[in-house]
């Protein structure tokens, strides 16, 4: 298991976007889950990986939780700073 918290310009909604043409059916093929505006979470491969966002004074602080997806969340951590 994997946890990351990160901050990025992005606005959650654009996170949230972005997790879900990464992770998602167009990207690794994860089963959506749980989507809203400021939250997703996937399943497949054994494991799972959960975005949470919340709006901070200076952008938006994600924390990304993964299970077997490590080096994934690592890459679109990187993509999302």
């Amino acid at each position: 298991m994997l946890k990351l918290n990160i901050m990025t310009k992005l606005k959650p909604e654009e996170v949230v976007k972005k997790a879900l043409e990464f992770f998602g059916p167009g990207g690794h093929r994860l089963k959506v889950i749980e989507q809203s505006d400021t939250c997703a979470y996937f399943e497949g491969g054994g494991g799972g990986v959960r975005v949470t966002t919340c709006t901070e004074e200076k952008g938006t602080s994600v924390d990304l939780e993964t299970r077997e997806w490590e080096y994934q969340i690592k890459e679109f951590a990187r993509r999302i700073k």
